[in-house]
């Protein structure tokens, strides 16, 4: 009989033979958050679609083509969430965390969705590790948060990527800026895709940011924004590139570079992977500051700054690279069984050593010890015994490697603490031979 259905198009189920490595990611990332200040924010998948049409911007791609909209019983304009910033600065100002101490620094791994075409790395639904920063305006926030990046990055052994800089203005110089870009783009109107004739009015920088070949191939030779900063966001920008410089963090200018949402301000960032025989400048994330976004929602006016990475890239990296990463965790211990008796016995027993934090496994089928062992092979269980009459009538077991083959004798009612108390000695010995 066929499957009645499959995932939808440009989502994928992520299987127990990966899930591990995504537990890997975001463990990391929300520790190397904990030690920047950082901690955990939740919010709901979706918004109210106003949000995002004011947060995000009306004129970018991921408000104009990619958001997934509806409404819901309540005839209310509904979004699942296209990116973090939006939801978690809402989220701020409702419970007043923006009252409090500042600076209000929160991290978060979320899922996000853009009705997007699927490719390597791009799915509809997509995961997420973000910070945000709220209330530091100075130039040491900006650094930090790319210091951040680049922690995480040394921490699970993410290497051969760039880190590309730029700084877009403060709304003041960039009204200059904007009239420079109209000028430039009104000789090439003809040109231009119909969106981006809708952005000229709106936003011309957006047609910085455009997919269309055409349009990129024109704003290739558009004035670039460090040309246009007044002194205070030029002061604030070579401060920013001074405090990366002063602790050895590379980076390279992208005086085009603008991001795809309209809330950012001085400072943007991405993170490019230069793996080869990956997509061309895949786009690990990226972030800046957003200093009027906050007041843009309703609340006062805060400085702002974060970035966002998905995890599915930096897997996708990561694995390309052959990148040394964790494996899964295996059965600890294989209780297999022979009688009901023993296999009673097996109950209590899992139950104890677990309780002691070891992984262990028994038969719940009722397979032949043959098909048992067979099992415990098949699931890579570390250890294994054999529990049967003459077992409980002894009251001893004999544990056995899987790997090197030896065996360890151990009395029953001590296995649960003494076989815990071995694995600890056996780790500490394997640690010390690695730094003989």
């Amino acid at each position: 009989m066929p499957l009645i259905t499959q995932a939808v198009r440009g989502t994928r189920d992520v299987l127990p033979t990966q899930t591990y490595l995504y537990r890997y990611l975001e463990e990391t990332a929300l520790q190397t958050a904990r030690n920047f200040g950082y901690h955990e924010l939740r919010t709901p998948v979706f918004e109210h679609t106003e949000l995002f049409e004011r947060g995000v911007g009306d004129t970018t791609d991921v408000v104009q083509k990619e958001m997934y909209t509806f409404l819901d019983k309540g005839e209310r304009s509904i979004t699942l969430r296209p990116e973090g910033t939006a939801g978690a600065a809402r989220a701020c100002l409702e419970h007043g965390l923006l009252g409090g101490a500042l600076p209000c620094k929160v991290s978060y791994i979320t899922t996000c969705y853009r009705y997007e075409k699927p490719q390597a790395g791009r799915y509809r639904e997509f995961s997420q590790f973000g910070v945000e920063c709220f209330g530091a305006p100075t130039p040491a926030a900006d650094a930090e948060m790319i210091s951040l990046v680049a922690e995480y990055f040394a921490a699970i052994g993410l290497e051969n990527y760039r880190i590309e800089l730029n700084s877009i203005g403060c709304p003041d110089c960039r009204k200059v800026y904007l009239d420079k870009l109209r000028e430039y783009f009104d000789r090439h109107t003809a040109e231009l895709c119909t969106t981006c004739h809708d952005r000229m009015a709106k936003n011309p920088m957006r047609i910085l940011d455009c997919k269309s070949p055409v349009c990129g191939e024109i704003a290739t030779q558009a004035p670039a924004t460090l040309e246009h900063l007044c002194d205070d966001c030029d002061t604030h920008f070579a401060q920013v590139q001074h405090l990366l410089t002063s602790i050895d963090t590379p980076f390279t200018l992208n005086s085009r570079m603008v991001r795809g949402l309209d809330y950012y301000t001085h400072t943007v960032v991405e993170f490019v992977s230069e793996l080869e025989g990956l997509q061309s400048n895949l786009v690990l994330g990226g972030g800046g500051r957003y200093n009027g976004l906050v007041e843009l929602l309703g609340g006062p006016s805060m400085p702002g700054c974060g970035f966002a990475l998905g995890l599915e890239r930096i897997l996708l990296h990561l694995q390309a690279a052959a990148t040394p990463l964790p494996g899964r965790e295996n059965c600890e211990l294989y209780i297999a069984t022979q009688g009901e008796q023993a296999h009673a016995a097996a109950f209590n027993l899992a139950a104890q050593l677990r309780a002691e934090g070891i992984a262990t496994q028994f038969d719940i089928v009722g397979r032949s010890l043959k098909a048992q062992m067979k099992y415990a092979d098949k699931i890579d269980a570390n250890y294994t015994c054999v529990l049967g009459d003459s077992e409980l009538e002894s009251g001893a077991v004999r544990l056995k490697n899987m790997q090197t083959g030896t065996q360890h004798a151990f009395k029953l009612t001590d296995l649960p603490e003494e076989f815990a108390h071995f694995l600890v000695q056996q780790a500490h010995e394997e640690l010390t031979a690695m730094y003989e």
